[in-house]
């Protein structure tokens, strides 16, 4: 029987919004013009350079490797759809607060087809399979027997996997999480042999050098690695969308994975040679590009630390100049399109406006020192900074409108320190959604805001937002959960708030809760002559 399907993007950024991962891309064309240590990888070499294998996989003999082989299918064009099939463990429960996988990968099916319609993914409970009704049976084999690729979870009862093994012979991609080591991974028609190592925690498997490299398969299999590990449902995503673009076909959004060779090092050279012997000779410059060399582009967490760590002039130089101004990279970004998130409409019992919406952004600035604190976000890599505070004021000039995020970031070293950003933020069309703009750390982002809800008394408030960095090559979505003081709403509000994430489509377990526990002497404040709410009382 069929559980679920999904029949309908990511890296985000928040209050802080850095744009990070580009620069890995960058550092390493740059490096090999001046560094013998640093090598030069391609796009989808940087993506796979750092973490261990850990997907469940077993030895295949010669002659499965010689069978699989012969598996592998041409690219699909890229108007064609792609079917993808996910196989969980009955009642297991995953890493994201408990939640159960069957409902993870519902989520992540739904998610997939922000990213492209075409994108059919299908779930079953392998408890499904272990059911004597054939029919139910016959069913799933004619699924298995179309899907391009296979998505195994939690699968550990032996008889789920020799089922899915005997089933799965036709598919050409699968990998396996967290599962039966007696099922095996396979991309692009070809088995992927591994080496097991016992831990006290977990099986850790890592890629043995030899024919599982042929394709890249093993920079695949490091990345999709890497990706899980850091257990989130963009990651989750992630996982899936990197073997589709590998062997099925392009994905537009991993466009940017991509080397661009010698014409971006040529570019570089040409327009921005000052700025990189600045960056190079520079002590907080040259660690923040060797902090960011050591970074799986991926791995926002990673990328962003080191630029909070060693944020300077100099490395705001590097990037405005070989991202902003030059586009050395080639890099490309639009702000997604879905999930269309509508407004409110209704505040107090009065149809929403402009000026309406405005003052619930300024919130309790005048009242407090700031207008909101963030209880919680869902980005996985910068939602979740401690002491999120955000300033929204009308500014001097008629119309003007300015949003502040302060917020704290814990280097390399162990240090906490304050971080403050300035957007410009412009009405659109409908009330309660805007436009903001930032030049942040050299590179320009644009973000497209949704007030999605805000209670009455201004206890709480929902954000949405969706973004993209161009010039990095970069979109991103995500929310925040705002409230006066950084607690989270009450349980009366759950429901509620519920509602306001399924707007979103969010789940609440996506959300990552905001340390508030050490925030003392945050540097506020606005400039002055600046004013606040127009419309409604605090």
């Amino acid at each position: 029987m069929q559980v679920g399907a999904a029949s309908l993007k990511t890296t985000a950024l928040q209050n802080c919004r850095v744009r990070s991962s580009f620069y890995k891309t960058a550092i390493h064309q740059k490096s090999a013009l001046f560094s013998t240590s640093v090598p030069r990888l391609s796009g989808r070499q940087a993506v796979g350079k750092h973490g261990n294998l850990r997907i469940s996989a077993t030895l295949e003999a010669e002659k499965q490797q010689d069978k699989g082989s012969n598996l592998s299918s041409s690219p699909k064009s890229s108007s064609s759809g792609v079917r993808i099939v996910g196989i969980v463990g009955e009642n297991s429960v995953s890493p994201l607060k408990c939640t159960p996988w069957e409902q993870v990968m519902l989520h992540t099916a739904k998610r997939l087809k922000w990213v492209d319609e075409g994108f059919n993914m299908l779930v079953f409970s392998d408890n499904n399979l272990l059911q004597f009704d054939n029919q139910r049976e016959d069913s799933i084999r004619r699924e298995l027997a179309d899907a391009d690729l296979l998505v195994i979870v939690a699968v550990i009862n032996q008889e789920s996997a020799k089922w899915i093994k005997t089933n799965s012979e036709s598919i050409p991609n699968i990998v396996c999480f967290e599962s039966s080591s007696f099922l095996c991974n396979k991309l692009g028609g070809q088995f992927i042999q591994t080496g097991l190592e016992e831990s006290p925690f977990k099986k850790v498997l890592h890629v043995v050098q030899g024919k599982n490299e042929k394709n890249g398969s093993k920079e695949v299999v490091k990345t999709i690695s890497e990706a899980w590990e850091r257990h989130n449902s963009d990651d989750i995503r992630f996982c899936i969308l990197v073997i589709i673009n590998e062997y099925i076909k392009p994905v537009t959004i991993l466009k940017n994975l991509r080397s661009r060779g010698l014409s971006t090092i040529n570019c570089m050279v040409k327009n921005c040679g000052s700025e990189i012997l600045n960056c190079l000779l520079d002590p907080n410059c040259r660690k923040a590009l060797q902090c960011l060399n050591s970074c799986a582009p991926t791995d926002q967490v990673c990328n962003y630390r080191c630029i909070a760590s060693y944020e300077s002039p100099k490395l705001e130089a590097f990037s405005l100049c070989v991202l902003q101004k030059n586009n050395c990279l080639g890099l490309d970004a639009d702000i997604p399109s879905k999930p269309y998130v509508p407004p409110m409409s209704v505040f107090r019992d009065e149809d929403f406006s402009h000026d309406i919406a405005e003052d619930l952004f300024v919130g309790w600035l005048g009242r407090m020192r700031w207008s909101w604190r963030v209880v919680a976000g869902q980005n996985p890599a910068y939602d979740q900074f401690p002491c999120q505070y955000q300033l929204f004021y009308r500014g001097k000039a008629k119309g003007s409108f300015w949003y502040e995020p302060v917020f704290q970031v814990r280097t390399l070293e162990g240090d906490m320190v304050w971080r403050r950003r300035r957007y410009r933020v412009r009405r659109d069309k409908v009330p309660g959604t805007f436009y903001f703009s930032v030049l942040d750390n050299g590179v320009v982002s644009k973000e497209f805001w949704t007030i999605v809800d805000v209670c009455d008394d201004l206890s709480w408030g929902l954000f949405y937002y969706a973004g993209a960095a161009q010039a990095a090559g970069q979109s991103y979505t995500g929310a925040v959960l705002v409230s006066p003081n950084g607690d989270y709403p009450s349980e009366m509000h759950s429901q509620r708030l519920l509602s306001a994430l399924e707007k979103c489509g969010i789940k609440e377990w996506e959300l990552y809760t905001v340390d508030n526990c050490s925030c003392d002497n945050p540097p506020l404040g606005i400039p002055e002559g600046s004013s606040l709410h127009s419309k409604i009382g605090v």
